[in-house]
């Protein structure tokens, strides 16, 4: 696989990385962190990032404002279930165009404002062109009831959160190593440079953590069930990830909403290609050297991964769900129902039940997982359920 020179800043300032390490060669990780971060010409952090139906991609949010709100409905059972903190902390971890956020604002201050006095929204976010795009969107909300604020991790003390933090499709973003069973040995897959064009060179593992990541998941690549060049990927930026939010939550929720599988389905020996995959234009394709810093690059979750780390992390796994059920849950089912009650057009009848069968969707949105995790709940907080975690009526 080779790339074509797309973005010719980016592709140099890769290229000039590339060929200054020691072994002229860099980590898939590597490589995909600068094309997505490279603080100046990445595809989040330089904006390109096109989100909806003139970008690139899709999420909930961008389907319009029920994600939000009903997620907001979640958040509001955390907080009666926390014993009503007089300090409420709501993280949201990569907060894209600031449509979620806007959305759960606006429906706590709808119909929990006693929640919003004492509640504080903190969003996470590592692109500087995303931060400015957050901010026009929530403008309004900004001299709102609620606390609304733009922190980085450095600046959140230890085990400060009472509350819930939240990510919906960020953890498929976080940059993977790739690697490949060659000749009974589990090597890796780096990217070295020929001919002003990107190539893959195969060698030994950067980091034993990669063998170790395949033990805590209880993973064989190595067995004869695996066919030679069987190639994955593995997520272990995760491992931070999960040590700083363990250490800065003090007591309540971790809610990761994310596409993937659980290990055994991850690395099925059938899927030797690994799921590694760009967008481009609503266009799914698997090379990630063209369209350098204009186009998303991503992998599946591995949920067995993320249940045992954040365990390694002093996270306890709470439940998990698909969307579909989660949303069903919290009352999607009675929004369509709704729609049968005449008070929009036909044309805005059928437009609206569209966005919602996309967020139910099972063979899209709808087939999304969701992981709950919590820390610091005593034994009368773990037996109350989470509205969305509980089968829909």
């Amino acid at each position: 696989m080779v790339s074509s020179l797309n973005n010719p800043t980016l592709h140099h300032l890769i290229r000039d990385r590339v060929l200054e390490s020691p072994q002229q060669r860099i980590t898939f990780a590597d490589y995909m962190n600068l094309a997505l971060y490279h603080p100046q010409k990445g595809y989040y952090s330089g904006g390109n990032v096109g989100i909806g139906s003139e970008g690139d991609f899709f999420t909930a949010s961008s389907l319009g404002s029920d994600f939000g709100e009903l997620l907001a409905e979640q958040l509001a059972q955390i907080w009666e279930i926390l014993g009503r903190p007089n300090t409420f902390t709501l993280v949201e971890m990569g907060a894209g165009q600031g449509q979620c956020a806007g959305d759960i604002i606006r429906h706590l201050q709808t119909h929990y404002l006693e929640l919003c006095e004492v509640a504080e929204y903190i969003i996470i976010e590592q692109s500087p062109a995303l931060i400015e795009r957050q901010k026009a969107h929530l403008q309004q909300w900004l001299e709102a009831v609620i606390n609304l604020q733009w922190k980085t991790w450095s600046e959140i003390e230890a085990e400060s959160i009472v509350g819930c933090c939240f990510s919906n499709e960020l953890i498929d973003a976080f940059p993977v190593h790739q690697v490949i069973k060659k000749d009974g040995e589990l090597k890796e897959i780096y990217v070295a440079i020929s001919d002003e064009k990107f190539t893959e060179t195969i060698d030994e593992l950067s980091t034993p953590k990669l063998k170790e990541y395949f033990e805590q998941i209880a993973i064989d690549i190595l067995s004869s069930a695996y066919p030679n060049e069987y190639r994955t990927e593995v997520n272990l930026a995760t491992l931070k990830w999960f040590e700083t939010i363990a250490n800065k939550l003090k007591q309540g929720y971790l809610l990761t909403i994310d596409y993937g599988y659980p290990a055994h389905r991850y690395y099925n020996p059938r899927r030797d290609r690994g799921t590694l995959q760009c967008y481009y234009q609503h266009r799914r394709h698997n090379n990630p050297y063209v369209n350098i810093g204009q186009q998303d690059i991503t992998a599946h979750v591995d949920f067995t991964a993320l249940e045992r780390q954040g365990e390694q992390y002093g996270l306890n796994n709470i439940g998990s769900t698909q969307q579909a059920i989660f949303l069903m849950a919290l009352g999607l089912g009675n929004r369509l129902a709704e729609l049968s009650g005449g008070e929009l057009n036909i044309q805005q009848t059928l437009k609206r039940r569209d966005a919602l069968h996309q967020l139910i969707d099972p063979n899209g949105l709808g087939g999304f997982n969701v992981l709950v995790q919590s820390k610091g709940l005593n034994e009368s907080q773990l037996q109350q359920e989470l509205k969305g975690l509980a089968f829909p009526a």
